[in-house]
C-alpha cells in the first residue's frame, strides 16, 4: 500500500484536516488536467455582456503567457461602438488570429466566435445571471467613447440574451458549447472561474 504522506506530498506532521484539504485539492486537479492541459494551448471564451469574459481571459492569458483578444474589437471599427466592421472582413481577422499557435479569444459575438472554434484546443462558456452581469456593467459603465444613450441600449440588448435566437445569444452560446467536442467548462459564478485559475496555477507549476 502507498504511504499516503508520500503520495499527496505533506508533511508527517500535518493534520487530518489538512492532509484531507490536499487530497481535495488533488483530486480535483487531476480530474480537470485534461482541460488544464488543453488551456494553456487556443482558449475560446463565450458569454453575455458583463459576465466577466475580458478579466477571465486576462488573468488566463497572463497566466499562461498567451496573447488575449476581444472580439468587440473586431466586431466594430477602430475599436468604438459606432460602425460594425464588415462581416467578411471581421471574419478573416478572427480567422488569422485563430490559426496562430497559442492564444485568448473573448467575446460575446456567437458567429465570430463560431470562426475561431475548429482552432479551439478548450471552450469556456460563462453563464452567469442577468443580475449579476447587469451589476457588473453599471460598474463598469460607458466605455470606448460610448455615450448614455449606447450605455443604455448595451443595457437593454445584454437583458435580451436569453431571449434572442442569434449565435449571439444564450441559445446560440449553448449550441456552440454542447457542439464543440475538445475540453469544455461551464462556468456559473465567480468562484468557479477563480478555482479553475488556481488549478491551472497548480498544474503549471506542478511540472
Amino acid at each position: 500500500m502507498k504511504d499516503p504522506y508520500e503520495t499527496l506530498g505533506v508533511e508527517r506532521s500535518a493534520s487530518p484536516d489538512d492532509i484531507a484539504q490536499t487530497a481535495r485539492s488533488c483530486g480535483r486537479l487531476w480530474h480537470r488536467r485534461p482541460m488544464i492541459e488543453s488551456l494553456q494551448l487556443r482558449t475560446l471564451i463565450i458569454g453575455n455582456s458583463g459576465s466577466g469574459k475580458s478579466s477571465l481571459a486576462q488573468r488566463l492569458g497572463a497566466l499562461i503567457h498567451a496573447p488575449t483578444f476581444d472580439l468587440d474589437l473586431i466586431h466594430w471599427k477602430d475599436g468604438g461602438l459606432g460602425a460594425k466592421q464588415d462581416e467578411d472582413v471581421a471574419r478573416q481577422k478572427v480567422a488569422d488570429l485563430a490559426a496562430t499557435e497559442r492564444w485568448v479569444i473573448e467575446g460575446v459575438y456567437g458567429w465570430l466566435a463560431e470562426v475561431a472554434v475548429p482552432r479551439a484546443t478548450a471552450l469556456i462558456w460563462l453563464d452567469i445571471p442577468w443580475d449579476v452581469c447587469r451589476e457588473r456593467l453599471l460598474a463598469r459603465g460607458v466605455r470606448r467613447g460610448g455615450s448614455a444613450t449606447d450605455f443604455a441600449d448595451l443595457l437593454k440588448w445584454a437583458e435580451a440574451y436569453w431571449d434572442r435566437q442569434t449565435p449571439t445569444s444564450f441559445k446560440g452560446h449553448q449550441r456552440v458549447f454542447e457542439a464543440f467536442t475538445a475540453a469544455k467548462l461551464r462556468v456559473r459564478n465567480r468562484k468557479e472561474a477563480d478555482r479553475l485559475l488556481a488549478d491551472l496555477m497548480a498544474g503549471t507549476n506542478s511540472r
